[in-house]
């Protein structure tokens, strides 16, 4: 019997390793959910594959993705990532995760955890999309953009709807893949 996958996670093994054991699944921890918020970020404009491939870079970069360490970064930290090969060096990205991580905290702090916040708007529920093609999908939807436009509202940087979705789709929010796929469930 073969083996089905979705159509964009075919072209490289990090992908596929992506695909079958992070893409779509239920995320709920804030570092996490963090993590996937600045490389979101880090992809806008950018192929997710050149992300991925950037990751360990990241999470070398900032913290391993802590938010309160991240916040805590200066001016002298940026100076010194926008030289740093193993990130996307684009200043104003940069700037933006460390402003995205002193928002991510606000909402902590007034939600208790950025997880209760954001699985809320979907009423804590994964929404299981039926996808036969990978054009069912679409790049934005009501929800990415009211998530989108409330974390705007609280700070937020290079996280509109098209962003919001993909960061839907890849914490699990959202399920969009394929009816056939080996990962859908």
């Amino acid at each position: 019997m073969e083996t089905v996958r979705c159509d964009w996670c075919l072209g490289s093994p990090e992908y596929i390793q992506y695909h079958d054991n992070e893409w779509g699944k239920a995320v709920y921890d804030d570092q996490k959910l963090f993590e996937f918020i600045v490389l979101e970020s880090a992809q806008a404009g950018l192929s997710w594959i050149t992300i991925l491939r950037k990751r360990d870079g990241y999470r070398s970069a900032f913290h391993n993705f802590n938010p309160q360490q991240v916040a805590n970064m200066t001016t002298q930290d940026v100076d010194r990532l926008v030289l740093d090969p193993t990130i996307v060096r684009h200043r104003a990205k940069i700037e933006a995760t460390i402003s995205n991580a002193k928002a991510f905290l606000e909402i902590i702090k007034e939600h208790g955890s950025f997880s209760q916040y954001y699985w809320a708007f979907s009423g804590n529920k994964v929404i299981v999309n039926q996808v036969l093609t990978m054009q069912d999908i679409p790049a934005i939807t009501p929800l990415s953009t009211q998530i989108a436009k409330d974390m705007k509202k609280r700070g937020f940087r290079f996280f509109g709807p098209t962003t919001c979705y993909a960061f839907m789709q890849a914490t699990g929010m959202v399920n969009d893949h394929l009816e056939n796929c080996i990962a859908r469930y």
